[in-house]
């Protein structure tokens, strides 16, 4: 199978769509067109990643943080992602990230962080804004359920745990068409009040093109009258976080003890505790100080996280226990979740290439070291 090949089963694991915008995911390094090897999944792409890859024989690494992050203007080695790109470019392997893209997911980092931590009935922390958008359109009665499945088909019509969403209602359309036209109903310069359904459907924002194509295709008008709308709406399932319950309450030093254990922290940075136990749990794997006024606002007890500063600690008003387990820490097992997905994926579908053929990377890359 080409590199290629595996960029569906990636975007279902990751939907670039989902990544944020100051984010690089996606194919960062190589050749799309080479044939897979195989496919090592690491945490970070650094050189000596790509030195296991050679060895292994992958040349697909497949990596959470992506090595190319912002601009470059010269790959010359003089750093840590330029020596890593160089060799890469230099062996053939190709370096693919997923990063925000499966933060953002539903079932991504912040849900295996609450799987790790065995929080129940969880729910999006922080949930995408500006990515909904809804689609109003206008056809005759005998084309509506045309139309509607057509879009149904492209992914119109989702709306958190429902599908096949939508809201239609009668009107009366008025048109005369001109010396170009050919109208459906009526003649060229005649005047047509006709009875019509206005159909309404909500979808990705990146599946536009994808819906208007639907549209257009299925709808019997010459011309067709739509129109495309940003709603403020927040994404239910897609967003940065995860709040959740503990099946027990715990007292706090416990709760950070058994959270240390089970994320094998080098040690938790914490503000003060409040005297009181633990049973909401709000947490967000990576860097999640922009969310602590949503984790309190969202009523929990507890916020894990990483990358907290100095004065982050003082937003705890004395509302909420903050907890730094670390970058690293706080997404640990998310490389162990794609490697199982990927060798599901490849089994469930029967893929030409062997489940063998996907590795975990064995290279600890965590650059923070504890005494």
């Amino acid at each position: 199978m080409k590199i290629k090949e595996f960029f569906p089963i990636l975007e279902e694991l990751a939907p670039l769509a989902y990544a944020e915008d100051f984010d690089n995911v996606g194919l960062l390094v190589g050749n799309q067109e080479n044939e897979t090897t195989g496919i090592l999944v690491c945490h970070d792409a650094l050189e000596n990643v790509i030195d296991e890859a050679i060895v292994k024989n992958c040349n697909l690494v497949v990596c959470f943080h992506p090595i190319v992050f912002s601009g470059i203007k010269k790959i010359t080695g003089k750093n840590y992602v330029e020596r890593a790109v160089i060799k890469a470019i230099q062996n053939d392997v190709a370096i693919y990230a997923v990063h925000t893209a499966l933060d953002n997911h539903k079932k991504g980092v912040n849900k295996i962080l609450s799987d790790a931590l065995g929080l129940k009935n969880t729910s999006i922390l922080v949930p995408k804004q500006h990515f909904i958008q809804k689609l109003v359109t206008y056809t005759i009665p005998e084309n509506v359920e045309k139309v509607r499945n057509a879009l149904f088909d492209a992914g119109a019509g989702k709306i958190g745990n429902y599908e096949d969403c939508s809201f239609t209602s009668k009107g009366l359309g008025t048109y005369m068409g001109n010396e170009d036209s050919n109208p459906e109903i009526g003649e060229r310069f005649e005047f047509v009040e006709a009875q019509e359904i206005k159909i309404e459907v909500t979808f990705e924002k990146q599946l536009q093109s994808k819906v208007v194509k639907a549209l257009l295709s299925n709808h019997v008008y010459e011309e067709v009258a739509y129109e495309i709308y940003d709603l403020q709406n927040e994404h239910q399932n897609i967003g940065l976080g995860m709040i959740g319950e503990l099946e027990t309450p715990m007292t706090e030093i416990d709760f950070l003890t058994f959270v240390k254990d089970k994320m094998q922290c080098g040690g938790i940075r914490h503000s003060s505790f409040l005297g009181k136990s633990i049973a909401k749990v709000a947490v967000l794997g990576g860097s999640g100080s922009f969310a602590i006024k949503n984790a309190i606002k969202a009523g929990a007890d507890v916020f894990i996280t990483s990358d907290l500063k100095y004065h982050n600690f003082y937003e705890s008003e004395n509302q909420i226990v903050l907890a730094d387990i670390g970058h690293f820490e706080s997404e640990r097992y998310t490389k162990n979740y794609i490697v199982d997905f990927l060798k599901e994926k490849i089994t469930n579908f029967a893929l030409s290439f062997p489940v063998g053929k996907v590795v975990l990377s064995e290279e600890n890359t965590n650059p923070v070291k504890y005494l």
